[in-house]
């Protein structure tokens, strides 16, 4: 089992990187439901799209006459664009995501990924656990991000993980993301094996990050090797779940894990009974998996 002291130092960081958001934050309302949150800041900047938001003290709206998804996905395209030019969005992506009621629901408006967060849209992202039953024990596969990355380069990931863009299913995401970052095959990939959920909401500096990540394990071949496909990926480390403990307990340097990794990793320790429930933080780290956080109006 894992040591006190590292169960100790591993809630101490994610407690930080996962911290509830602090900012006062005003809704984003189509059809009086709340789509996405935006702090002081971010919506006095949209105060000057006049043409496509009406923002008020308790609120953001599209202006009336952007009455359905088309009108709305054209109108907060051209708004994001301008938002990128003057170097507020992360890289973009040319991929959008569907704001709706939920996953797979008809979209009250599509967005550009790279202004999700700016928006503090609700986003889905499938993450695959890439694990192998070895002779020695259970050891997991972790992968490197490129440098190049806008977010979070060059550090530690999961195996497999990506966001579900428009049109995409989780399984159909799985196997398009295990074949580009693992080069894992789509047969293969089929066998990730679905195993719940965990939550983010927390601050970023490009905005408000509202994700929920469907978690999946997939036993590998011991003798299988990853290979990244499409350049995200540089490097791939096989290292025992002790030595994975160790590794989302790291705020910094060159083997830090990204927090969104961490959190996939946590919950597999936790499913597998790595961090027994008699554990002197489990129920911090296992309240860490699905927080209670709505930003604060």
């Amino acid at each position: 089992m894992i040591a006190d002291s590292e169960l100790t130092a591993l809630c101490s960081r994610l407690a930080r990187a996962l911290a509830p958001p602090h900012e006062r934050y005003r809704p984003l309302r189509v059809e009086e439901s709340d789509v996405g949150w935006l702090d002081d800041a971010r919506a006095t900047r949209l105060a000057r799209a006049t043409d496509v938001f009406d923002v008020r003290e308790d609120s953001v709206r599209f202006v009336a006459s952007l009455d359905d998804e088309t009108s709305r996905s054209a109108a907060i395209d051209r708004v994001a664009r301008e938002l990128a030019v003057a170097g507020e969005l992360s890289a973009w992506r040319d991929e959008r995501y569907a704001v709706a009621p939920g996953l797979g629901a008809a979209p009250w408006f599509l967005l550009e990924r790279a202004a999700a967060r700016y928006f503090g849209i609700q986003t889905y992202a499938a993450h695959v656990n890439g694990v192998v039953q070895a002779s020695e024990g259970v050891r997991m596969w972790l992968a490197r991000r490129s440098p190049a990355k806008s977010i979070d380069p060059g550090m530690l990931d999961n195996l497999i993980g990506g966001g579900i863009a428009v049109g995409q299913t989780i399984a159909a995401t799985v196997i398009k993301d295990a074949w580009e970052e693992a080069a894992v095959p789509a047969p293969l990939a089929r066998l990730a094996h679905p195993a719940g959920t965990v939550e983010i909401c927390r601050e970023q500096p490009d905005g408000l990050q509202r994700e929920t990540i469907f978690v999946h394990d997939l036993w590998l071949p011991e003798g299988f090797t990853p290979a990244g496909q499409d350049g995200e990926v540089v490097d791939h480390r096989l290292v025992t779940l002790a030595e994975a403990t160790r590794l989302i307990a790291e705020d910094e340097g060159s083997n830090a894990t990204t927090a969104d990794a961490s959190l996939v990793i946590l919950d597999f320790l936790i499913r597998h009974g790595r961090i027994e429930p008699d554990a002197p933080e489990y129920e911090a780290l296992d309240a860490l998996r699905h927080p209670n956080r709505p930003p604060r109006a």
